[in-house]
């Protein structure tokens, strides 16, 4: 039987493309109409922020955690997370799991090593531009990183947060995520990670000047080929 997949939610938009890539990519493997068995829980992205704001990741953590029981009481198997920043707390509660998960940024990395790219270039809230997510997972497998400079990070965290998250997606907003990733190709970056789980949903792969490691569909495929796993 499949594994029941956990989705530890925080904002509607990301979560909703990965459970949705989840189960629409899972009949080419499984059959008409057919996905294994998933759930969703999430607190209040307001829960999330007045503790993202703080930097206060021991609280993040605990979010994280309480939505990992409440699925596991209800038979979920493994989780995973479709929300970048909030990785920043993953070692301070994932020793009390009840069930094991899969690491954001540990599949990127992964992918971004079986294409063949070696310096990448990051975008995400400006907590995760900024934090260790990316520059952990990167540096196990010998990858590096740019970031962008300090107005840039601004200026995509606030696209992210006064509108992604909201659901609103602008053609001038997109034209200036690829403005910024133009100018980490320019520093020598050979691929960009949409390291937000909504920034998939504005940037389009056809005309974003690198290739794009999308992290909410790649976790959402790593999670089901984690779930058809024996």
């Amino acid at each position: 039987m499949p594994k029941h997949l956990g989705i530890v939610a925080c904002s509607a938009e990301g979560a909703a493309l990965c459970y949705r890539t989840f189960c629409t990519e899972a009949p080419v493997l499984m059959g008409e109409y057919m996905h294994p068995e998933v759930s969703v829980h999430t607190h209040p992205l307001a829960e999330y922020m007045k503790h993202i704001q703080l930097e206060d990741w021991e609280q993040v953590g605990s979010l994280m955690l309480s939505s990992a029981e409440k699925l596991a009481m209800i038979g979920a198997q493994f989780a995973i997370c479709p929300d970048n920043t909030i990785h920043q707390a993953f070692g301070m509660f994932i020793a009390r799991s009840p069930i094991p998960w899969l690491h954001i940024a540990e599949v990127v990395a992964l992918e971004a090593m079986s294409r063949g790219f070696r310096n990448l270039a990051i975008t995400g809230t400006k907590y995760l531009m900024t934090g260790p997510v990316y520059p952990q997972a990167l540096k196990r497998l010998g990858l590096s990183y740019e970031i962008p400079d300090e107005a840039d990070r601004e200026s995509i965290d606030t696209i992210i947060f006064k509108e992604l998250v909201n659901g609103v997606f602008q053609d001038n907003s997109r034209r200036h995520l690829n403005s910024i990733i133009q100018k980490l190709k320019d520093r020598g970056c050979d691929a960009v990670v949409l390291g937000c789980t909504e920034i998939p949903l504005l940037v389009d792969p056809m005309d974003c000047p690198l290739p794009t490691l999308d992290s909410t569909r790649l976790l959402a495929r790593a999670a089901l080929r984690e779930a058809l796993v024996d």
